[in-house]
């Protein structure tokens, strides 16, 4: 073995670097940049809206601008089913600005919730669609719907011809203020979530806030538990502005909702682009604040509990946890728990409690998971203070359980697993 001195590129120093080997090295390195806009709109396929066409048209020279796009929709089969005129709103769009935009076909429903991260089958039609209507890298999937239908169509575009242009248009809260905006892709498998999937940047999102509006009440709650999260560990302000239109939101008030949905897409999409990870190559997962536990409660019910609905149990047992391990200020764990139930939200699930026969808490297998999916060194993030998020490397199983007991014991004697 003979030693070499290499040179590599560490920003703009050059670092020598030691490689005991007996071949030539050769090191390379490139930056790819990503970018998409993030959009606000009411009405998006009103033909007098021209937002769509304007995103399609993005990436056109001025000589090309009257060329026609080919379309593909993927859409969430509950919300057509919630808007039985949106389809054909769609069509309509279509055809009003049909020198710029070709619908390959009709609009393809597909299974809503996790129900469509479920089976790789659903991913496997999609990308059978895709290919059968020869959906190249210069034509558009197009995805309408929540953050399970995002997530599968995202991963069906990116997987088809190494990577289509995927446009989400997400239908729900939490897909409008979190799930939408984010760079993964993915698919539930062999018992663990987002087991298979991808980081692929879409090209756009377009955020038509009147689909909240037709949202079950149940959903537009669950989406919340997503702000309050980033709240916490990002912007104390914002956790402030929370508490004071609780009311409101808890209401459904719509300049309350449209404000929540646009902050707290705005605070992850810094920590996405800012954080310094955007393809988590760490170990940290900042974003997923009260989520090892969330994950893992998904599981555990079957998915009968909503994302967003063990979400706040997360973000409420972390809470107590972090009291409890010296790092909060004892009382905000308490704070953080009225806040989300008065948005709308229950803080115990009996999934929660449930024991191994070796007598151990079933919930705690979720931070192994949890390290798992990203591999490295186990990283929690826990609160320190309201707005301020830190990066815990270990786990007290024992104050794990007592804070299991707390939330169990707060939520009175007749709690209830339905929410």
């Amino acid at each position: 073995m003979s030693k070499l001195n290499l040179i590599c590129s560490s920003g703009d120093e050059d670092v020598p670097s030691q490689l005991e080997t007996s071949a030539h090295v050769h090191w390379q390195r490139f930056t790819v940049t990503f970018d998409f806009p993030v959009c606000f709109t009411k009405n998006l396929f009103r033909p007098e809206n021209p937002l769509l066409i304007e995103v399609l048209n993005r990436y056109e020279a001025d000589s090309q601008q009257d060329r026609r796009h080919r379309c593909l929709f993927f859409i969430d089969s509950g919300l057509a089913n919630a808007n039985p005129t949106l389809i054909e709103q769609m069509k309509a769009y279509a055809a009003h600005h049909a020198a710029a935009i070709e619908l390959v076909c009709d609009p393809v429903p597909v299974p809503g919730g996790e129900q469509v991260k479920a089976l790789p089958t659903y991913v496997e039609e999609m990308k059978q669609m895709l290919a059968a209507h020869h959906i190249d890298r210069h034509s558009y999937c197009i995805a309408i719907g929540g953050g399970a239908v995002l997530d599968a169509v995202g991963f069906a575009a990116a997987t088809a011809h190494r990577g289509v242009r995927h446009i989400r248009i997400p239908s729900t809260v939490l897909a409008q203020n979190d799930a939408g905006v984010g760079v993964k892709n993915g698919i539930n498998q062999f018992g663990q979530k987002n087991f298979t999937g991808t980081f692929a940047p879409p090209f756009a999102v377009l955020n038509d806030l009147n689909l909240v509006w037709s949202l079950p009440d149940r959903d537009k709650i669950a989406g919340m538990a997503e702000a309050v999260k980033v709240a916490l560990i990002r912007d104390r302000a914002f956790f402030l502005w929370l508490e004071e239109h609780a009311d409101r939101l808890a209401a459904f008030r719509q300049d309350a909702m449209a404000h929540m949905i646009q902050r707290c897409a705005e605070l992850h999409m810094h920590q996405i682009a800012h954080g310094g990870d955007p393809f988590e190559t760490g170990s940290a997962r900042p974003l997923d604040y009260g989520h090892w536990s969330a994950h893992k409660l998904e599981n555990m019910t079957s998915y009968h509990l909503r994302h967003g609905e063990a979400v706040a149990i997360g973000i409420a047992l972390d809470a107590r946890y972090s009291v409890l391990a010296g790092l909060l200020d004892a009382g905000l764990d308490e704070r953080i728990c009225q806040l989300l139930e008065t948005l709308g939200f229950q803080l115990w699930h009996s999934s929660a409690g449930k024991r191994d026969e070796n007598g151990q808490l079933v919930l705690l297998n979720g931070l192994q998971e949890f390290q798992e999916h990203l591999g490295g060194q186990l990283t929690i993030t826990l609160l320190r203070d309201l707005g301020v998020g830190i990066e815990c490397h270990s786990i007290d199983n024992d104050l794990v359980a007592c804070a299991i007991e707390w939330l169990m014991k707060r939520s009175g004697p007749h709690n209830s697993d339905t929410p």
